[in-house]
């Protein structure tokens, strides 16, 4: 049932899809105190006081919500092409050239799903990505994302020890992955870092990875431009980590400057700061 109407939402053009879903974030945002406590206060303690950028980052919620449809069920071809602009593809390009592999990491900003569609779509079949997965909570969901990730040259795998290891096989052929770096990983896969002044338990996985592999890591985000006219999709370099300073905590601040750009298209409304169940509490 959810997917049939994920198939008759994907029909509407993306401009009708965001307007309806900024309703859609501002009626979320109304009925669940959870979640609106969440995206307020994780935005005030970001520095982010504006009513206005509230409001913005509301709106942006639900479209991102509602644009999923289109963006993992209408075919590969027309899927890229609502992306309209794109930076730094050349470094995309010379990573493959060297063939020691790609990590893109990929916070949930912008329209986070379609970096992975484009890649799949313009890269070479040799390279093909992939991309960790984690089921969804709601299991009625699953169907749905697993329809709309199963793409040529676009592989899944498994938030666990086998997917951990096929992410390196994949390296090590030259191939690329994707992570997306700012969900609460398991004990053990983490540190406390701060996160816009907070400790979050973050992943030290890309970190691990690309130590072992040589891969080179390329930060990437897809801006959602206004009135539903496509995608503005970034592919940028980390910066590499000071002396003394560990990759995750570089990564957190690589992260913040991504969301600086584009504050009102970050998912706020996710409990970055929970602390995962058996990891020692933030000192």
């Amino acid at each position: 049932m959810v997917l049939a109407l994920a198939r008759l939402l994907a029909l509407l053009p993306l401009s009708v899809l965001h307007r309806v879903g900024a309703l859609c974030g501002g009626i979320v945002y109304l009925v669940s105190p959870r979640y609106r406590r969440y995206l307020s206060t994780n935005l005030r303690s970001a520095g982010f006081t504006e009513p206005a950028l509230l409001r913005q980052a509301i709106a942006e919620a639900g479209k991102g919500l509602l644009e999923l449809p289109a963006v993992w069920l209408r075919p590969l071809q027309t899927v890229a092409g609502r992306v309209v602009q794109v930076s730094g593809w050349d470094l995309v390009e010379t990573a493959l050239a060297r063939r020691r592999g790609i990590i893109f990491i990929e916070p949930h900003l912008g329209c986070f799903e379609i970096a992975g569609q484009y890649y799949a779509y313009r890269a070479p079949a040799h390279a093909p990505l992939t991309a960790l997965y984690r089921s969804p909570k709601k299991k009625a969901l699953e169907p749905l994302m697993l329809a709309g990730r199963d793409r040529p040259n676009l592989r899944m795998a498994s938030a666990d020890l086998r997917g951990v290891r096929a992410l390196l096989r994949a390296l090590k052929r030259g191939e690329a992955i994707g992570i997306l770096p700012d969900q609460a990983p398991g004990v053990g896969e983490g540190e406390w870092v701060e996160f816009f002044g907070r400790p979050a338990y973050t992943m030290t996985l890309a970190g691990r990875l690309a130590t072992a592999s040589g891969a080179q890591l390329i930060l990437t985000f897809a801006e959602r431009l206004p009135g539903g006219r496509g995608y503005h999709l970034r592919f940028e370099p980390m910066p590499a980590a000071p002396a003394g300073e560990s990759p995750a905590r570089m990564l957190n601040r690589a992260l913040e400057g991504l969301i600086r750009r584009c504050p009102a298209q970050y998912l706020w409304g996710y409990n970055r700061y929970k602390v995962p169940a058996g990891a020692p509490p933030p000192t």
